[in-house]
């Protein structure tokens, strides 16, 4: 059961009525993490806006679903990992990319790039080498796309430590599990 309850969308009122219909009018439905942050519409609001700003950025969908499941995978966040498999697979992720960004890679060496300097600065809170931002620079990343890459780490890891306080309940098909060497 989770920490913090989610808010139930029928009974909601004001702003977060506003919220929460807004989302499910986008979606279709209300995932549990957004029902969750509108106990709080500030938080709601502040997510939405971040995620829905970087969604107009240089990055591609494919680019930031692979950063979204690195930074899942490197802090176990079982929810933001279910989401984000379904939601590369509508980017057009195959299985296997899927598998390789939670694995903090990927079989091309411009998108690797992207993947491996997310990587690095979720394991290293930020601190990367002047080696790591020449790497992605040498694979054609511009000083905005280094930004957007920055940026969606921190989204992420918003989200995925958001969700180990509240312990929200996943509502979308889970991840399987890695099969480790």
């Amino acid at each position: 059961m989770s920490r913090i309850q989610p808010v139930n969308a029928a009974t909601a009122q004001n702003q977060t009525a506003e919220i929460l219909n807004g989302v499910k009018k986008k979606l279709g439905k209300v995932p549990n993490l957004i029902a969750t942050m509108a106990n709080s519409p500030a938080v709601a609001n502040a997510y939405l806006s971040f995620s829905g700003t970087l969604a107009g950025g240089n990055l591609p969908a494919n680019i930031r679903e692979r950063i979204s499941l690195t930074t899942g995978q490197a802090n176990q966040c079982d929810y933001c990992l279910a989401a984000h498999t379904l939601l590369s697979k509508g980017a057009g992720l195959s299985e296997e990319d899927i598998i390789d960004a939670r694995n903090g890679t990927a079989s091309d060496e411009r998108t690797a790039a992207a993947v491996v300097f997310a990587k690095k600065i979720v394991d290293n809170r930020g601190k990367v080498s002047d080696e790591d931002l020449a790497a992605v620079r040498n694979a054609g990343y511009s000083e905005g796309d280094i930004a957007e890459i920055v940026a969606n780490v921190a989204l992420n890891l918003f989200t995925n430590y958001f969700n180990h306080v509240a312990d929200t309940e996943i509502d979308f098909p889970a991840a399987p599990a890695l099969a480790h060497a």
